[in-house]
């Protein structure tokens, strides 16, 4: 049986309903910053460089269409994690034309419907954040997050703030999803 000290309370360390978390976890992550920085100093846009970029492979682009296209997030939430992209440089997402927001409704149907069929996905998160105060890492060019989701898993709000582990390899999971865009979408 422990003593309890007297003199000096020591803080509860107990997170919960009406006790904040005060204790912020901090993952060192530099390899995140090698494709930020490289447009960091440019006029270029990071999702406009992809889209110029014709090494589908290399920019993880899945499917491209004469609007948008298709990209795997080279840092995902969850395996699996696809944007959907308009092609149009566009910051603000009312400014989407009709038919750039159609196709970006489709892709990401087609993207549900992939990622069912070869990640085995039980559900997902879709979804844009606009603005870097809503949390886009990339706030001057708007795009549509497909994050598939399993039983079990952890809910969207906390993929921000926590270490979640990607078990399989990006390279793998392109593969993955290519073969199965071309049989299902």
């Amino acid at each position: 049986m422990t003593k309890k000290k007297k003199g000096k309370s020591q803080p509860s360390k107990k997170v919960g309903r009406n006790k904040p978390n005060t204790e912020r976890k901090v993952l060192w992550a530099p390899w995140r910053m090698a494709v930020i920085e490289q447009y960091r100093n440019s006029s270029s846009c990071i999702l406009c460089g992809i889209r110029d970029d014709r090494d589908n492979s290399r920019t993880l682009i899945i499917h491209r269409t004469k609007l948008s296209y298709v990209v795997m997030n080279r840092f995902p939430y969850s395996s699996g994690h696809l944007m959907v992209v308009p092609n149009r440089h566009i910051g603000d997402w009312e400014d989407l034309s009709k038919d750039e927001s159609l196709e970006i409704m489709s892709l990401s149907q087609s993207c549900i419907k992939v990622l069912r069929e070869c990640m085995g996905a039980q559900g997902f998160n879709v979804g844009a954040n606009l603005g870097a105060v809503a949390g886009a890492g990339i706030a001057d060019h708007v795009h549509m997050h497909i994050v598939p989701r399993w039983q079990g898993d952890i809910n969207f709000m906390p993929l921000f703030s926590e270490v979640k582990i990607i078990s399989e390899h990006l390279d793998d999971t392109y593969l993955k999803i290519c073969q199965a865009w071309r049989k299902c979408a």
